[in-house]
């Protein structure tokens, strides 16, 4: 019997840790130790704060994640990467040197396990998240005030609410949208130059009812891991929206304990 790995959650843009309890509570119960991180790009606040400068980049992000599984895979864990929209370019980025063959070759132990994307951006090489979403209905796109600092936040919340939380009533929604802080807009131009997904077995959650990422892209996105890949990736379907964390958390609980009861 294979101890258990270690879950890291990394949220999507403008997702801070707390809002995804829905799903790292239910895990944690399970005995699994889970965790979700805040990114680089995600502001703390809707204010921009004194100390800050530019806004960080996708590659801030891949560094913050791969120094985070570092530490745990040094202490000899196995860890799981589970992405959310966004959250998923910089997790493809920053597993370069932490797949299982390359630890392994360092005479290591700790490695990332699996990559688990839920309905998340997974650009091929050379893409980035704004080149994927560049195909997606005008009546589907967000829209965005950026400051000259490159932090971005949502210029119509009820269009927002609509596209992102369309298994909510429109208020709630909204009063979900109004807890949005800011996100870099540097880091959606950031260019992929190293896909985990080659090295790394991938389970994907496909939610068919996202406004956000068309379900069109993310089966496409499926399409591309396995031809670059030349592995199936482990795919599920549920009737979701863009944040299944708030609509149906518990469908995402039940995705991620069948993707740990195949490891």
């Amino acid at each position: 019997m294979f101890p258990k790995p270690t879950i890291l959650v990394i949220p999507g843009a403008f997702g801070l840790p707390e809002w995804y309890d829905s799903i790292v509570n239910p895990i944690a119960a399970h005995g699994y130790s889970i965790q979700a991180i805040k990114l680089p790009s995600v502001a703390s606040t809707k204010e921009v704060a004194p100390e800050e400068g530019p806004a960080p980049t996708m590659y801030d992000d891949a560094a913050f994640i791969a120094a985070e599984v570092s530490k745990l895979a040094d202490e000899g864990q196995d860890v799981l990467l589970l992405a959310h929209s966004y959250g998923g370019v910089p997790t493809t980025q920053s597993t370069k040197g932490l797949s299982k063959e390359e630890r392994q070759q360092e005479g290591k132990k700790g490695r990332i396990v699996r990559l688990a994307y839920l309905t998340s951006l997974v650009p091929a090489l050379g893409q980035s998240a704004a080149s994927v979403l560049a195909g997606a209905p005008p009546q589907q796109t967000l829209g965005f005030k950026i400051d000259e600092s490159g932090w971005m936040t949502h210029s119509d919340l009820p269009r927002s609410a609509r596209i992102c939380f369309s298994d909510l009533p429109q208020a709630e929604g909204e009063a979900w949208i109004q807890k949005f802080t800011r996100h870099s807009a540097l880091s959606f131009p950031s260019e992929l130059t190293h896909a985990g997904y080659k090295d790394i077995p991938v389970s994907y959650l496909i939610c068919t009812e996202d406004l956000c990422i068309p379900v069109e892209v993310q089966r496409e996105e499926v399409a591309m891991m396995e031809r670059e890949s030349g592995r199936k990736v482990d795919v599920t379907e549920i009737k979701a929206d863009h944040i299944p964390i708030a609509g149906k958390p518990e469908m995402v609980v039940e995705w991620i304990l069948d993707v740990l009861s195949k490891m």
